[in-house]
């Protein structure tokens, strides 16, 4: 049995310790497909898939999530490896990537499924959050309308959302550009 074992172990290394390293996390930042770019982008984030979470309904659709009341919203997961990067690093880019003072929805993107949030797993994740929202509103001197949520469940968005800005760029590049996106968060952020 050893020997079946060592051989099957020879066959398929298993590398215990870099999965071990392996976190996810969860933000909604209006359109996922701009938020899974965003985070693609980090050295350290291994995979973003774009999905629904904060909802009650299981399974929900893109149209049961834009157009129904599921309480959903247009999530990214973040498959990433603390030993490279920190939530606090995913964190911040989140907030560098949303308008945090927008209470209808993010850019050209408008309804509840389109708001921002910041899910915590964890009483760190939360405090960190808090912590930050704190000193966004010290420097804007305005509320943050973003939700903090205990994350619960995330269900993957159909395959093709995923990796959208990719796939079909040229479609993502004129929505973006339409939507005015880049362009508000260089006036939000750059001062």
């Amino acid at each position: 049995m050893k020997i079946l074992l060592l051989s099957l172990f020879m066959l398929f290394p298993i590398n215990f310790v870099y999965s071990d390293n392996l976190n996810k996390a969860y933000f909604a930042g209006g359109c996922f497909w701009c938020m899974e770019e965003s985070f693609e982008k980090l050295s350290g984030v291994k995979e973003v898939i774009s999905g629904y979470s904060g909802g009650s309904t299981t399974n929900p659709t893109y149209n049961d999530v834009t157009f129904g009341d599921t309480g959903h919203f247009e999530v990214v997961e973040i498959v990433y490896d603390k030993k490279i990067i920190s939530y606090e690093e995913l964190l911040k880019n989140f907030w560098l990537n949303i308008d945090p003072f927008d209470s209808f929805g993010q850019f050209c993107d408008k309804g509840y499924s389109y708001r921002s949030v910041a899910f915590y797993q964890n009483k760190f994740e939360k405090n960190l959050i808090n912590s930050s929202i704190t000193k966004i509103e010290n420097k804007f001197k305005k509320k943050v309308v973003t939700f903090v949520r205990k994350f619960e469940i995330f269900y993957k968005a159909e395959d093709k959302h995923q990796d959208y800005y990719q796939e079909y760029l040229l479609n993502y590049l004129m929505y973006k550009k339409s939507c005015g996106r880049e362009e508000l968060l260089e006036r939000i952020w750059k001062r």
